[in-house]
């Protein structure tokens, strides 16, 4: 199987362009890439696909081989690659996702992708503003957000010293959310800047989440807490977010690098 390493801010995915590869088994392929020893080392695997509805149609799978409905940092690289190898000769593109069509728009230098505009829709709410919890025998508030995948945002004082590693799991999994949730943990440095990190559902802590990103800033801004356009800081990098209140759309905008190419067997595809 051929494959290009595509990262957003650190998320990293094992791309496979399925306008020319047959990926047999996709779950077990995602586990077997993403693994840092034995694989390729990934947050998971995409594919990018034959669409009857738009110019693309993007599958991500998480490291544990659970399919998700979008992808942020994802679906830039999605438009990165489809641009940067010929799949698409426009800068304005739409990818199909579970998550429901997204239009992206390219910044090209050189005839490469740098960074990638993605129109993420319109929001939505999913929790009362802010909706109390009881995670591990703790009470705590979160903002439920949805931008095509789930969402519960939790503001803190301070995100340096959290240990999701111990913690994460007990979010994620936690009865209130019965299809399990991306949970974010955002600290507010002034009206322009917030700083995130995510524990994300199927595959842990990311060095970014461009969904996770949006979703906290959504709730950021309806808690009032910020402008409608802002810096978010991951482990990885920064993305910028703003919400057009006229058209109720938010857009993300961040960069989009490839890695590397290479061939791996599959016992699966065989």
């Amino acid at each position: 199987m051929k494959f290009t390493k595509m990262q957003g801010i650190g998320n990293d995915y094992v791309y496979v362009n399925c306008f020319e590869e047959t990926v047999k088994h996709p779950e077990e392929v995602a586990k077997q890439v993403s693994d840092r020893h034995f694989g390729i080392g990934s947050d998971g695997l995409i594919l990018i696909c034959p669409s009857e509805i738009a110019d693309c149609r993007m599958r991500m799978f998480n490291e544990d081989g659970s399919e998700g409905s979008m992808c942020g940092n994802g679906i830039r690289c999605v438009g990165k690659y489809a641009y940067d190898h010929g799949i698409v000769d426009k800068k304005r593109i739409s990818v199909e996702t579970l998550g429901g069509i997204k239009y992206l728009d390219m910044q090209v230098k050189d005839k490469k992708v740098t960074a990638v505009r993605v129109d993420m829709g319109v929001p939505e709410l999913t929790s009362s503003l802010p909706e109390k919890i009881l995670v591990d025998g703790q009470e705590l508030e979160f903002t439920g957000i949805s931008v095509g995948n789930p969402h519960a945002v939790y503001f803190c004082d301070q995100i340096d010293s959290l240990d999701l590693e111990k913690t994460g799991p007990a979010f994620e999994n936690h009865h209130r959310f019965p299809d399990r949730v991306n949970s974010e943990f955002v600290q507010v440095t002034d009206r322009k800047h917030i700083r995130m990190r995510v524990w994300e559902r199927g595959s842990g802590e990311t060095w970014a989440c461009g969904t996770g990103a949006t979703a906290s800033a959504v709730a950021a801004m309806m808690l009032g807490l910020t402008e409608y356009r802002v810096e978010v800081g991951l482990i990885g990098g920064s993305l910028e977010i703003e919400w057009d209140r006229e058209s109720g759309h938010v857009f993300m905008t961040g960069p989009a690098v490839e890695v590397f190419h290479g061939e791996i067997q599959l016992p699966m595809q065989r």
